[in-house]
């Protein structure tokens, strides 16, 4: 399973150069754990960017992919990757969220360098 982390979403979602290399490693849908934390951060970023029409497109389709929510295991393995880590809590729910589930994380954002299970896409300047 693949957790894809709201930079590769947005990446991908804008059709950007990064966007195109973060395609080649996408599952099939069947294959995606979505946070609901994820879910959050598109809702609030596609609305605020391309409207409530596509927001709910992207929602719709992230509701037929395994839905991770965000439980009290979860919340404090997430404050242990805070400090254990340095991890913003966003970034440490994300991380904990793909470990407890035995995923793999796709994100284009830097502050999960180095860390275990973490396929980083760098930004591809166009």
């Amino acid at each position: 399973m693949i957790l894809v982390d709201t930079s590769a979403w947005i990446e991908w979602l804008i059709g950007s150069a990064t966007g195109d290399a973060v395609a080649a490693d996408l599952p099939d849908q069947q294959d995606w754990l979505v946070p609901t934390l994820v879910q959050l951060e598109l809702s609030k970023w596609l609305t605020h960017e391309v409207g409530e029409d596509k927001a709910d497109q992207v929602i719709a389709f992230t509701q037929v992919c395994h839905i991770a929510p965000l439980d009290t295991d979860i919340a404090l393995a997430a404050a242990e990757a805070c400090r254990s880590q340095k991890l913003s809590t966003a970034d440490a729910v994300i991380f904990a969220t793909a470990q407890a589930h035995g995923a793999t994380i796709l994100t284009c954002d830097a502050h999960f360098t180095g860390l275990p299970g973490v396929t980083l896409i760098g930004k591809i300047k166009a």
